[in-house]
Parts: structure tokens; C-alpha cells; sequence
């Protein structure tokens, strides 16, 4: 399910020269890769055995954009994610990991409810880790030109690991993006963060949790999560709230948005830098997000499943069930499609029409909602759309 988007991976290489490596005959591609292999520290001759049997598949092509799940509001997506089975075996598996979590926190600052949510969203605390070969499926990806950056460093990533032995391009199985084991890591990843926890003196993600849950905690800090502190609480809003502060784009610290009527649901507030989110709109539920909450989105890029691990993670630590409201009715799928379009013809970047609620179009709803003089709280509506369609620039 991880998105796999890290910044370090724009860095490996030129977007330009990357993106002009894809495409073509596959044999050709590989060739390429054997090519540069050297530049990356791998010789040609364990690129080319790496290389060897590695095909193309089109199941991986398929996953890569089938993505629908993520075109669920956030009251549905996180009811369908977030089960009482899920939350009790998410605190048993916290007693039974008690002291590897205790040295996560000591030595990272990774507050466990944080790692059981994504063990939990992941691979349902190691159950399902994905039956892909990661090999085909790391230069499938990067083959296929909509994203050849974010997937070419993992290719010369993973000869490094089958070099060092600790990969198998025939049998190393995981997740469709190329992701390996308990928490899902990319190979750079594992190289940059993988971390014995079980003393062995391996680092096996797919069969050790101590090994896989270190490794996660590691790579959070290496992201910037900040030691000890929260990442989001639930709030109250006051009717008469400015819905044109909230959203990710505006940062008030919780004292000052105390000030403004808004209330922790539950305990109380951090005094921190903090951001007004509001998942489904002023009608629905509501939350401050804390620095922390904006690692996430290092980890995986969509909104929704961004905020249904964070409330997790609060909800494995004692949190009650969120205050669903009564959200306006949103759009389907395809009416979101049509509003992206409708956006575009107005001069908004909202990246591809995808029926996907992200950033961008989520910034471009809240303006032209103040532009129009209706509450500015990013969530579209068939009202919206149907204004937006009527009057056309």
C-alpha cells in the first residue's frame, strides 16, 4: 500500500536523465541498467546476473494504477482499515514486542502506537507482505516511464543487496511497488536503515519483527520524526470558524488556535507549530496535526491513509473513536475527475486527474470556494462542482 515516494530518491539522480531512461524494448532497458550499474558501485557482471531472469509484469503495471481505495473519504477509508480485531491484536503484538518498542523509543523516539499502525496498514503485523517478485516488479516500474525516478535508484539499490548476499532476484517477494518485508522498505531503505534488532546478526525483514520494527523506527528518525512529541489530536471547531485557515498551508501554534475557539476532544493540546485538518470538510471530523503528522507523508503521499495512520496510532495508544459529524455529501469518482478537469480549465495544477482527493486539488477546492464565498474547508461537494461546470472562464 506505501507509496514509496521519499525525497532521498529524487536526489540519486537527474529527473531529466531518468526520465529519459525508460521505455523501449525491455532487453534494451536492461542493458542500460548493466550499463550504469558501475556508476552505482555494482560491476556488470553482478548487474548481469542480477538481470538475468527479471521480466516484465503487467500485474505490477495494473496494482500501480488501480489504486481506488485511496478515492475513499476518510470516515470510510479508516472504518474499513481500522477494526476492534486490528486494534487488539495491535496491543497485544505492543506487549509481546514490549522491550524491542522500549528501545525503539529510547534510541529513535518512535512512539510505538506509530510503528504498530503502519506493521498493522502494511502487511496486517506480517501476514501479508506481498507475493510480487521484487526484482520484475522494482524494473518494471522504473521501465515504465510515469515514474522511472522514484524506481531506478531501488533497482541498482537491490543489486547492492544481492551482491552483499542479502538479496534474491528469483525468489525476494513483496509488495507490487517493490517494497520488502513487515513494514515495507525499499531496498535504498534497507541499506540506509536496516537495523538488527533480534541479535542475530542479520537483518531479516520479512521473518523477524524485532529486525523489521527497528529498522521502521530508524528510518522515521532518519525522516525527522521529532523525539517525544505528539503528531495529531482530534479538536472541536466552533461554528463560526474562518474555514479558510484550515488545511496544511496554514500553521498557527495550539495556543493561538485555542484562541480561536478550537478545543482537544480528549486531554489536551501540545503548544506546537500545528495545522487545522479537516478530512471531510467543517461538518466532519476534526484535527490539529503536529510536525510529526508531515513525516508521514515521507512514508506515503496520500492524505487519506496518511490521517487514518496517524488516528491509529492514537487509537492503539488509548484515543476514542473519532467524532464522525455529519459530513456534506462529497463526490464519487468520476465527479471528482470531472472537478479536477473543471480546476484545470481554471488555471489550478492539481497533477493527474485521478478521482483522488490530494494537496493540490484539495488547495485549489478551498480557493475557489472563497472566491465564491462559501466556506472555504476544502471539501467539494455535487454544489461545487455544479457552479464550477456552470461557469466555465
Amino acid at each position: 500500500m506505501r507509496s514509496t515516494l521519499f525525497a532521498a530518491l529524487m536526489a540519486l539522480a537527474p529527473v531529466s536523465a531518468l526520465a529519459a531512461s525508460c521505455g523501449g524494448g525491455f532487453n534494451a532497458f536492461k542493458q542500460g541498467l548493466i550499463a550504469e550499474a558501475p556508476r552505482h558501485g555494482v560491476s556488470k557482471d553482478v548487474a548481469t546476473k542480477f538481470l538475468a531472469g527479471v521480466r516484465a509484469d503487467p500485474a505490477v503495471l495494473r496494482a500501480d494504477r488501480s489504486q481506488g481505495v485511496f478515492q475513499r473519504p476518510f470516515v470510510d477509508f479508516s472504518r474499513r482499515l481500522i477494526s476492534n480485531d486490528r486494534i487488539n491484536r495491535g496491543r497485544a503484538n505492543g506487549k509481546k514486542y514490549n522491550s524491542i518498542f522500549n528501545r525503539i523509543e529510547q534510541r529513535y523516539g518512535v512512539d510505538r502506537g506509530v510503528l504498530l499502525a503502519f506493521w498493522a496498514f502494511e502487511t496486517d503485523y506480517g501476514a501479508i507482505q506481498g507475493d510480487f517478485n521484487t526484482a520484475n516488479a522494482l524494473v518494471t516500474l522504473a521501465h515504465d516511464c510515469r515514474r522511472p525516478q522514484l524506481f531506478r535508484p531501488q533497482i541498482f539499490a537491490a543489486m547492492e543487496l544481492y551482491q552483499r548476499g542479502d538479496m534474491d532476484p528469483a525468489r525476494t517477494t513483496g509488495a507490487w511497488a517493490g517494497e520488502i518485508g513487515m513494514v515495507q522498505m525499499l531496498p535504498r531503505d534497507i541499506i540506509e536503515n536496516g537495523t538488527d534488532g533480534d541479535g542475530d546478526g542479520h537483518v531479516y525483514l520479512k521473518t523477524s519483527a524485532p529486525d523489521a520494527l527497528m529498522s521502521g523506527g530508524k528510518m522515521l528518525k532518519s525522516l525527522g520524526w521529532r523525539k517525544g512529541q505528539p503528531w495529531i489530536d482530534e479538536v472541536t471547531v466552533p461554528a463560526n470558524f474562518d474555514w479558510s485557515l484550515s488545511g496544511l498551508e496554514t500553521t498557527k501554534r495550539a495556543s493561538e488556535w485555542a484562541k480561536l475557539g478550537i478545543k482537544p476532544r480528549d486531554g489536551r493540546l501540545a503548544n506546537l507549530p500545528a495545522s487545522l485538518i479537516l478530512p471531510q470538510g467543517r461538518k466532519g471530523p476534526a484535527f490539529l496535526a503536529y510536525p510529526n503528522f508531515n513525516v508521514y507523508f515521507e512514508w506515503n503521499q496520500s492524505f487519506t491513509y496518511v490521517l487514518t495512520a496517524a488516528y491509529f496510532a492514537t487509537r492503539l495508544n488509548g484515543a476514542q473513536v473519532f467524532n464522525a459529524g455529519n459530513p456534506e455529501k462529497g463526490l464519487s469518482g468520476n465527479q471528482m475527475k470531472r472537478l479536477q478537469r473543471a480546476l484545470q480549465k481554471r488555471g489550478y495544477n492539481v497533477g493527474k486527474v485521478d478521482g483522488i482527493l490530494g494537496a493540490n486539488t484539495r488547495k485549489a477546492v478551498q480557493r475557489e470556494q472563497a472566491r465564491l464565498g462559501v466556506p472555504a474547508d476544502a471539501w467539494p461537494t455535487p454544489a461545487l462542482l455544479s457552479k464550477l461546470e456552470g461557469r466555465q472562464p
